[in-house]
């Protein structure tokens, strides 16, 4: 999923009257007998009670009884992220046992040649990664025999004049080619087995934040631009549990710490065509090595 053109390119008061309001005003409708609840639009009066209820003027969101235009936007942003969420985040979000079908389907396709990394679980959730093994088999796949990282081991290094500039805070689940000097970077949310929403699932949204940040940091004042890629799965982590994480990836989005998000199944359709452009910057660079 790419951001909205729409929405991007706000200023960061924005996304404080976008956070503020979500808070106050919920994410969620409430869960029905038909199953849990779906993502929330607030109204223009649910965004001024909201405001008020925490102390704020709402002064700016109404004129003459009607939406200003800061208001409307606002507004709008909430429609597109219900809508988005609801309508086509959802159907992507798999579980363990449509991954495995998947994963069995593109690994007898593709024939990789990269061993398949195994999760943290024990007894019979012991499983390969399935989301991290498919992410892995299909960025080969459309590399174009360019190697890179599968696991990077290391932090993640812009360097310049063979020095470091910036070294990231945290290590990548992949780098393109690799951790110094990537093209791109990613991170693999898979949690097919997990059956709470504990602080380790939320913690890994905020990870999320904190890596976009420094990019945007090296982007901003080195004019050094990473891809920033986060791919996250399992229906019932996200969907049933964690649909207030997922509106937050979507304002991330839109803030511009993650250039793109893929939801589960999303993968087989979009990442191929991601890595081809890596592919051209890859080659653009080794053409011109004072760009790096």
């Amino acid at each position: 999923m790419q951001p909205n053109p729409n929405f991007i390119g706000l200023g960061k008061d924005f996304w404080a009257h976008v956070r503020s309001l979500s808070q106050t005003v919920g994410y969620t409708k409430r869960s029905s007998s038909q199953g849990p609840g779906q993502i929330k639009v607030p109204t223009l009066q649910e965004l001024m009670t909201g405001l008020a209820s925490i102390g704020l003027s709402a002064s700016h969101l109404v004129l003459d009884s009607k939406p200003t235009a800061y208001a409307q936007l606002l507004l709008d942003y909430f429609a597109y992220r219900a809508a988005v969420l609801n309508d086509t985040v959802e159907k992507n979000l798999m579980d363990a046992a449509r991954a495995e079908q998947m994963f069995e389907r593109l690994s007898s396709q593709l024939k990789p040649s990269l061993p398949f990394t195994m999760n943290k679980q024990s007894g019979e959730k012991k499983k390969i990664s399935y989301l991290t093994a498919m992410v892995n088999m299909l960025i080969e796949a459309n590399a174009n025999g360019i190697s890179f990282d599968h696991d990077p081991r290391e932090l993640t290094t812009i360097t310049r004049g063979g020095k470091p500039l910036r070294t990231l805070a945290r290590r990548f689940d992949g780098a393109f080619p690799s951790a110094v000097n990537p093209i791109a970077v990613w991170e693999v949310k898979e949690y097919y087995y997990t059956t709470t929403f504990g602080s380790r699932v939320a913690d890994g949204v905020y990870e999320t934040l904190l890596d976009g940040m420094e990019l945007e940091e090296l982007r901003e004042h080195e004019n050094i631009s990473v891809a920033h890629l986060l791919i996250v799965d399992a229906h019932y982590t996200w969907w049933t549990c964690g649909k207030a994480y997922l509106c937050r990836m979507i304002d991330m989005l839109h803030m511009g710490y993650v250039g793109e998000i893929l939801f589960g199944a999303e993968i087989e359709s979009r990442l191929p065509l991601i890595v081809q452009e890596w592919v051209k910057l890859y080659q653009a660079r080794a053409q011109s090595p004072k760009l790096v």
